[in-house]
């Protein structure tokens, strides 16, 4: 069985779905994996509001998943495997159901110390969160990194990459709140509602600044990102909650 989503809406409450029988079928270099986790995703969320042009209609979401291949190759057939795709559960159909058909090489054994459960939960925010640091250069021992969104699911893989590399990391959230996710170094909350983002940063890095600024959600935060900035410093902006245009007057 797969859940099908007929077409978008304005509310998730008003979403059309449907339950269908689905018999996977494995084509060449093709495996039939029998999904055991599936993440459900802000881009999840926003394809079947309609934010994502480019998804068609009707499919099955989901993007992050984890599972056992029960059809394929004899080298994978009985693996416990894990993956994500740009495309899945957008242009094409999803995890969101009992089994997904996918190309052999979208495959990855998944690592014991990882659980079934969890493993369907990592895709979108550690590659989303990895890919930032890879494309801005990653964080180095000592540099210090302002994750703008800290308790978000990217910004939860973004302050541990960053703790684990060595890094002094601040975070920011809209209100007072405790770091919620997992990290190698205690992580220096912000709460954005009573203190100014930037001039703590400063204040706590000796007018140094942050080399890495980690920006979740978007243009509310950008003018106090750059302000945070140390000189040769850079911003990852990887969304926005509005279509405001940043400005750095």
């Amino acid at each position: 069985m797969r859940l099908r989503l007929k077409q978008e809406a304005d509310r998730l409450d008003d979403l059309d779905l449907q339950m269908e029988r689905f018999e996977p079928r494995c084509g060449p270099d093709r495996v039939v994996v029998d999904v055991h986790s599936a993440g459900v995703n802000m881009s999840d969320v926003k394809a079947a509001l309609g934010a994502m042009p480019h998804a068609v209609w009707p499919r099955t979401p989901g993007r992050d998943w984890s599972g056992i291949v029960v059809e394929g190759p004899a080298d994978l057939k009985g693996r416990e495997v894990w993956g994500t795709g740009g495309d899945l559960g957008i242009s094409r159909d999803g995890s969101h159901g009992h089994s997904l058909v996918l190309p052999c090489a979208a495959v990855r054994a998944k690592p014991k110390s990882v659980g079934l459960i969890e493993a369907g939960a990592v895709g979108v925010p550690f590659v989303t969160a990895y890919e930032g640091f890879r494309l801005a250069g990653l964080p180095q021992t000592g540099d210090v990194v302002l994750v703008l969104g800290a308790n978000g699911k990217v910004g939860q893989a973004a302050i541990q990459i960053a703790t684990m590399l060595g890094a002094r990391v601040f975070g920011v959230e809209a209100k007072a709140e405790a770091y919620s996710g997992h990290a190698s170094a205690p992580v220096r909350m912000i709460d954005a509602a009573s203190e100014d983002v930037a001039a703590m940063v400063r204040r706590e890095t000796d007018d140094g600044g942050a080399n890495i600024v980690f920006n979740t959600v978007g243009s509310v935060y950008f003018e106090a990102a750059c302000a945070a900035m140390a000189l040769a410093g850079r911003q990852i902006l990887i969304s926005t909650i509005d279509r405001t245009v940043p400005s750095t007057s």
